[in-house]
């Protein structure tokens, strides 16, 4: 908000968000006064824009994430000694954490869970669900998220809703790992939609189930740990669906922007 009182240069803003965010509806005269302030505005999917149009006056330039396909391309894998899950996120209820624990709970034999972040649910989520199998990381740093990611059999997201677009989707593709997530609009952007250059996928990028669905969610984490051939075909496929995201294009298309504004 400051930058934006004393707008010290040309500005571009990208808007993120999506769903029911009360404080667009309460800041309203402040959210349309800041908007304005801008040279140009940037929503990274339909769904931002749907939070922020009915606010802030366009034009809207739409734009999609893009991800650094190296780090994730070249992470030296995490030691694991069973299959394993992995989780990656805040833990509040929108995120679905609580979803994939009783849907592990379902899923016997020796495999793994590891759950990276913290949040207003961690406490209540680790004593409700005291299961060995499962190893609580808190925050890790960038390098480790990297090399758990290239470790992991899966990939997990089960938020619920509020994505916007499912950016750690395409990392977790860009590392080799076969994603299972909810089938939240968000989401569905990366596995289905058509990527910038107008492919869509040919195949199931990832494996969607409904959110909120614990035995639903069991299942596709059950079937895609225990088939190396699905795991295979997930990764093919969402390997080269990450490489169209690439952050380069976007890169090339924010110089064309900032020429524009400048």
């Amino acid at each position: 908000m400051t930058t934006l009182f004393t707008k010290p240069a040309p500005m571009i803003g990208t808007f993120h968000a999506a769903g029911r965010i009360p404080a667009y509806g309460i800041l309203k005269p402040l959210a349309r006064w800041g908007g304005a302030r801008l040279d140009a505005r940037v929503v990274v999917s339909d769904d931002a824009l749907a939070l922020v149009d009915p606010v802030i006056d366009g034009p809207w330039i739409k734009l999609f994430n893009g991800i650094e396909i190296e780090p994730w391309r070249d992470a030296t894998p995490w030691p694991t000694e069973a299959p394993t899950v992995l989780f990656l996120g805040r833990h509040e209820p929108r995120k679905g954490l609580s979803v994939l624990l009783d849907s592990f709970a379902r899923i016997e034999g020796d495999v793994r869970l590891w759950v990276a972040g913290e949040g207003p649910e961690t406490h209540k989520l680790q004593h409700g669900h005291p299961d060995r199998r499962i190893e609580w990381l808190g925050r890790i740093g960038d390098t480790e998220r990297e090399r758990r990611m290239a470790a992991a059999d899966v990939f997990c997201a089960p938020s619920l809703g509020g994505e916007s677009f499912g950016i750690i989707l395409l990392e977790a593709m860009a590392a080799g790992t076969p994603v299972v997530a909810s089938a939240i609009p968000g989401y569905e952007k990366v596995a289905c939609a058509p990527a910038p250059d107008g492919t869509s996928p040919a195949e199931p990028v990832a494996r969607l189930v409904e959110p909120g669905d614990a035995a639903g969610l069991a299942a596709a984490l059950g079937e895609v740990l225990r088939s190396p051939e699905a795991r295979d075909r997930l990764t093919e496929c969402g390997r080269r669906r990450a490489g169209a995201f690439d952050m380069e294009a976007l890169v090339d298309r924010y110089e064309e922007i900032y020429a524009d504004v400048l």
